[in-house]
């Protein structure tokens, strides 16, 4: 039974060999085809990922900004090179963007605004011309350099203090100013440069951070006794220290950067930190209302405020580096002066006083504001 068996079991094999050995041609070409399919299938795969990665990079498009430098085309390479999305920068002072979009019934000129005083911010969030973001990274930074609602950001901070030609003030034979009280000396009658505050952010924070200090009736006793050492006030931001270094004024009213720093050098000035207190000035980032590439927009803060090489790479280009104020958490930064020397400012002032100073202003400076 066991031979029956063995033998019923052979049969069907052999005619399964003969019939594997015959189709063994067709079976190699069924079995090359699929591999030759499956490596076509991957090979496609890969071209489509490559493909969607390419158009991952650009789905962007591009993003319009105006800025307060064209030094920050840097960053905003930076940013192109990791996502695609390629950039176009103007350059504006902070009061001039308001004003422009006030003028144009809100028609934002860019995407993103970055840089300038936040007083400029303040009073486009009230105009409802900025748009909420909710930034990943929020939680990060101070509560006081950023919107409750998520309308502005911070970027820093600019301090502001003298730059003091000493030849020329060896030839009016007067001392170096040690405070701001200093600055109304007569000896420095028409020797004294500043920016306009209308135009410039940053001294407009300086004039409302000293108003809160003294007060408003002593504050603007302060100012016109300022008046009238001030030669005039310059339409650009750089003006006062470039042309107090070149010998045009024994001082001038600055923003304290790098560029401050190197300049004092190169021309044998003096930089002082007023002794009754520095002012500071939040510089401002928020994302237009109404802006035609808002997801860019928002993606490059996320960018920027989400890692901190990116944030290291923007307090280069702004030579200072107070982001450290504004993000504590982040490393390798110190902000390079003692913070305690700081005013004392309420910053929602600066934005809800603004009108008012400035119609103040106007009045006292007259003809010296360039405009």
């Amino acid at each position: 039974m066991k031979k029956i068996f063995n033998i019923a079991w052979a049969l069907p094999l052999a005619a399964s060999l003969l019939l594997a050995s015959c189709g063994g041609s067709t079976a190699m070409q069924s079995t090359g085809a699929a591999s030759s399919s499956e490596e076509s299938s991957a090979e496609s795969e890969k071209a489509e990922t490559t493909a969607a990665a390419a158009d991952s990079a650009s789905e962007g498009g591009s993003l319009s900004v105006v800025a307060t430098s064209k030094d920050y085309q840097k960053l905003f390479d930076s940013f192109t090179a990791d996502t695609g999305i390629k950039t176009e920068l103007l350059s504006m002072s902070s009061g001039e963007v308001l004003s422009k979009l006030k003028a144009e019934g809100g028609t934002p000129m860019a995407d993103l605004w970055f840089g300038g005083g936040i007083d400029a911010f303040m009073s486009a969030k009230a105009d409802g011309l900025l748009e909420k973001v909710e930034l990943d990274a929020a939680k990060d930074i101070a509560s006081d350099y950023k919107d409750s609602e998520g309308y502005w950001y911070t970027k820093g901070l600019t301090v502001v203090g003298f730059i003091v030609n000493t030849e020329e003030l060896k030839k009016l034979g007067a001392p170096e100013p040690k405070s701001w009280d200093d600055l109304t000396n007569p000896a420095y009658k028409d020797e004294i440069l500043m920016s306009n505050p209308a135009i410039s952010g940053t001294n407009y924070g300086v004039v409302n951070a000293i108003l809160q200090k003294k007060g408003e009736e002593e504050g603007w006793k302060y100012f016109t006794s300022l008046n009238e050492n001030v030669k005039y006030y310059a339409k650009r931001g750089g003006d006062p220290r470039e042309k107090t270094a070149a010998g045009e004024a024994a001082i001038g009213i600055t923003p304290m950067d790098k560029k401050t720093e190197k300049l004092a050098e190169e021309q044998n000035c003096s930089l002082v930190y007023p002794s009754d207190g520095i002012p500071y000035i939040p510089e401002g980032v928020a994302v237009f209302k109404g802006a035609k590439n808002k997801d860019a927009a928002v993606k490059f803060l996320n960018w920027l405020y989400s890692s901190d090489e990116h944030l290291k790479e923007l307090a280069e280009i702004d030579g200072k580096n107070t982001i450290k104020v504004v993000k504590p958490n982040i490393e390798g930064l110190d902000a390079g002066f003692d913070l305690n020397t700081l005013m004392q400012e309420d910053l929602s002032l600066f934005g809800s006083q603004r009108d008012q100073i400035l119609a103040n202003w106007d009045s006292l400076a007259g003809q010296k504001a360039e405009s």
